[in-house]
């Protein structure tokens, strides 16, 4: 068995209107559980890549239904710290056409913001791993979270394991006194791979792609290489920088592709056009999913595992949930052009 990968951050209870229904129509939610490391990790999962998930969750029965969701998929949970008050909530109001998608969160006091360092037994969460991946998300979330995750990546890096980061910029989390610009640089310097939009690179370290509009429904990769490139300049220890590219024609219809970066050239990936967009939350934490796989799988081959990571983020929007449960297979077939979605017999 291959070495394992290790995801940390929270995973909180996703409420989400049937359908395409308003929170002001919705007499009932569906009820799923997510967020950006333990989506990473259920990707890894589903493409048999070993996996395990650190968090904290609470000791009660709702903590003990999400264990059971996240064992479900296949997610290693050994290292899952019980106490706190809460799992965090996000509300999802599914966005069509050109109403565009809502979250509410209602995760203040959770048992993950209210973890601290020294809480999480590194040298053994790290034990048997090779990878060690987190995201922006985590150090946005609480002091205590930014300097658990702090923690991680320098055990991670003492340990020899390759550490990524999604830098996934959320506005509405670092509330807690610092800005991401403040916490951000320091964690980066422990990594070797890191992924990113263009509100990403701009939000958290003022590098904005020139002459970039999402808006306008097209994104083009060459704007990018400015912004990868100083990214290289500002973290010269990242290997590989990857950019996702998504061009926003409404909230149905989103063009998807991706650059990397590795210090010398960019490789692109093919343009996919997702005209019926089912559910687009997860879609860079399954980016990030199949970056890893491929990384892994083809690792003398930048080219194919972007190209896998595209394949398998693009399959994620037609999929209800946070989790990605596409398979290799269906990865590589779309890899290999069959993007017609006829019935499998």
């Amino acid at each position: 068995m291959s070495k394992k990968v290790v995801t940390f951050g929270e995973v909180m209870l996703r409420l989400c209107p049937p359908g395409y229904l308003r929170f002001s129509q919705a007499s009932s939610f569906d009820v799923v559980y997510g967020g950006g490391e333990a989506n990473v990790a259920a990707s890894l999962a589903n493409f048999k890549v070993p996996v395990d998930f650190v968090t904290r969750l609470p000791d009660n029965d709702i903590g003990d239904a999400c264990l059971h969701f996240m064992r479900g998929y296949g997610i290693g949970t050994g290292h899952i710290l019980r106490g706190g008050e809460r799992l965090g909530i996000y509300f999802l109001e599914n966005g069509a056409m050109q109403r565009g998608s809502k979250v509410v969160y209602d995760r203040a006091n959770s048992s993950f913001a209210s973890i601290e360092k020294g809480m999480i037994d590194w040298d053994k969460a790290l034990d048997g791993a090779d990878w060690f991946h987190w995201t922006g998300i985590t150090p946005a979330v609480s002091k205590g979270a930014a300097e658990a995750c702090l923690e991680g990546v320098k055990k991670a890096k003492e340990k020899g394991l390759t550490v990524s980061c999604d830098l996934n910029f959320r506005a509405k989390l670092w509330k807690w006194g610092k800005k991401a610009g403040e916490v951000m640089p320091e964690l980066l310097n422990y990594c070797d791979i890191a992924l990113g939009n263009e509100e990403d690179a701009e939000k958290v370290f003022g590098i904005k792609a020139p002459d970039s509009d999402v808006s306008a429904g097209k994104v083009e990769a060459e704007q990018y290489r400015f912004v990868v490139e100083e990214l290289k300049k500002k973290f010269p220890k990242l290997q590989k920088i990857i950019v996702t590219l998504r061009g926003s024609v409404s909230a149905s219809h989103n063009s998807w592709s991706g650059l990397l970066y590795d210090g010398n050239k960019i490789y692109v990936a093919p343009v996919y056009q997702i005209t019926h967009m089912v559910d687009r939350v997860g879609g860079g934490d399954s980016f990030m999913g199949g970056l890893i796989y491929g990384l892994r799988a083809y690792g003398s081959d930048p080219q194919k595992a972007l190209n896998f990571a595209v394949a398998a983020s693009c399959l994620k929007h037609s999929i209800v949930g946070d989790f990605n449960i596409a398979t290799v297979a269906e990865v590589e077939s779309i890899m290999k052009g069959s993007t017609s979605g006829r019935v499998s017999r």
